[in-house]
């Protein structure tokens, strides 16, 4: 699988979480809420340092990735950040791998 960010949701990263050189943000499964694959789990977002990265994406000097222990949420699908411009917020979409 992959983690693509798109260039308007990096710039959306760097000016609302106020990233710096060397941050990185973790993607994983969380309790509560829902996506297309899992009832009861939504996709989580955070500011933290990895411990065992399983897919990352380097953009800008900012690391994008997923724990190991979080690649079941996202069922063999690429992970795609984008950003909703009317409500100026981070949207995600999956694809399936190829």
């Amino acid at each position: 699988m992959k983690i693509i960010v798109s260039d308007e949701a990096l710039e959306w990263f760097e000016k609302e979480m106020d990233l710096e050189d060397g941050d990185q943000i973790r993607f994983y499964a969380r309790y509560g809420g829902s996506s297309p694959f899992h009832e009861g789990f939504s996709l989580g977002m955070n500011r933290e340092q990895s411990t065992n990265p399983a897919v990352e994406l380097k953009k800008n000097n900012t690391l994008f990735y997923i724990e190991e222990d979080d690649l079941w949420f996202f069922d063999n699908h690429d992970l795609h950040i984008l950003v909703d411009e009317t409500l100026n917020e981070i949207k995600y979409d999956y694809t399936k791998e190829a």
